[in-house]
């Protein structure tokens, strides 16, 4: 008997009846996961060099003195912000992980989406200790744009930090409708 790779399926949500192909389903799973993790590495990349080529840099020609004990707090928090991001890439790389494994909708995500939120909240958390002395440089520069700047950081990691928990409740209501249905005869 010859093995099929298509599956027929029958969906009463819409009232229609399609084949899927099989393969090709898994192979579109595989590359938009493969996507996501590039992109998530190429997220990576110019933190990480910024990192190391703008401490060097820093070392090598000191900021202006008047400056100094304005700017090294923002530097030392962005650098200290550092860690909890790269945190939350490498839990962002398990749970892409966990989707192409296909347990997706297990403890293991919502735990990975905890880490996460819990990582934005570090980052923002971070971003609102330095934002005084980012008041200090506009004050000084008279660049009140920078206030704005520097407050970019702290929404956008409390964007991620609630979107993450929205998907982390969401996903434990779906384990646990998934458990429910499984114990259901």
């Amino acid at each position: 008997m010859k093995y099929n790779k298509n599956l027929l399926i029958n969906d009463k949500r819409y009232g229609i009846l399609y084949v899927e192909f099989k393969s090709e389903v898994l192979f579109m799973k595989r590359c938009s996961t493969i996507f996501l993790k590039m992109a998530v590495i190429l997220i990576a990349v110019p933190v990480i060099t910024l990192c190391i080529f703008g401490a060097i840099r820093l070392i090598n020609n000191p900021v202006n003195p008047d400056y100094a004990n304005m700017i090294y707090p923002i530097l030392t928090g962005m650098v200290v912000s550092v860690l909890p991001f790269f945190a939350a890439l490498y839990q962002a790389l398990k749970l892409l992980g966990y989707i192409d494994k296909n347990i997706a909708f297990s403890e293991l995500s919502v735990k990975a989406l905890k880490y996460i939120k819990y990582c934005a909240i570090i980052i923002s958390t971070v971003y609102v200790v330095v934002l005084p002395f980012v008041y200090l440089v506009a004050e000084k520069d008279d660049a009140p744009g920078l206030i704005i700047i520097g407050m970019v950081p702290i929404f956008a990691s409390l964007v991620i930090a609630v979107f993450a928990a929205v998907l982390q409740r969401l996903l434990k209501e779906a384990i646990d409708i998934k458990s429910e249905n499984d114990l259901t005869v």
